[in-house]
């Protein structure tokens, strides 16, 4: 199975090279568009804010070479933390720019949420699984994965919602549509149910 990491300069690469590699990927980190038309999988990470990262999706060429391999191709694509609410429309964090609008939603602040507790939100939480999904195959609700965030994706409809978790309020905690995958916290940093999530979707087929 050959892997690609997107390089954009925002993302934490090494632990999730890492745990691919540890399950037997065969791993590329891509350091340009091109490169995502000679793997099977896509990880977009993220670590940072909606604006930079949009921008620099932008001006790469990530966008374009996103939409041939992952809508055109069919290929998986899994954002994770960041990489996650980029795969939406826009955000409200720092200036109003568009995301990559894979999943239609909006990247709200997690007080719009109704969330009342410490921003930003650190540290393991359990999720609750709305559906079954192979991507969440031998995971359970109630499962522990770790989260930093201060925001979350608000997707415009539900249906896409894979998972809760719940700090303070019900937050978005994974989206699917598709061959696209979006989990807000960090399956590299999340121990055995991190890594089967990850073996799940390097195994996924549609």
């Amino acid at each position: 199975m050959k892997l690609a990491i997107i390089n954009y300069g925002m993302g934490n690469l090494a632990s999730v090279r890492r745990a691919c590699t540890e399950l037997g990927a065969s791993v590329q980190i891509a350091e340009h568009p091109d490169a995502l038309s000679e793997v099977d999988r896509i990880i977009l990470p993220g670590v940072g804010g909606f604006a930079e990262g949009a921008k620099r999706l932008h001006v790469g060429g990530w966008k374009e070479a996103i939409y041939r391999q992952v809508l055109g191709m069919g290929k998986p694509l899994l954002g994770i933390c960041l990489g996650m609410q980029l795969l939406a429309d826009s955000s409200e964090e720092g200036e109003c720019c568009s995301g990559l609008s894979l999943i239609a939603g909006q990247v709200q602040h997690l007080n719009k949420f109704g969330c009342d507790l410490r921003v930003p939100h650190v540290g393991w939480n359990d999720i609750n699984l709305k559906f079954s999904h192979p991507l969440f195959a031998g995971i359970t609700s109630g499962t522990d994965f770790y989260f930093v965030h201060s925001y979350a994706f608000k997707p415009a409809v539900n249906d896409c919602v894979t998972a809760n978790v719940y700090y303070g309020s019900e937050i978005t905690a994974a989206v699917i549509s598709q061959n696209i995958f979006g989990v807000q916290f960090h399956p590299e940093k999340s121990s055995k149910a991190g890594r089967r999530l990850l073996q799940n979707f390097l195994n996924y087929v549609s």
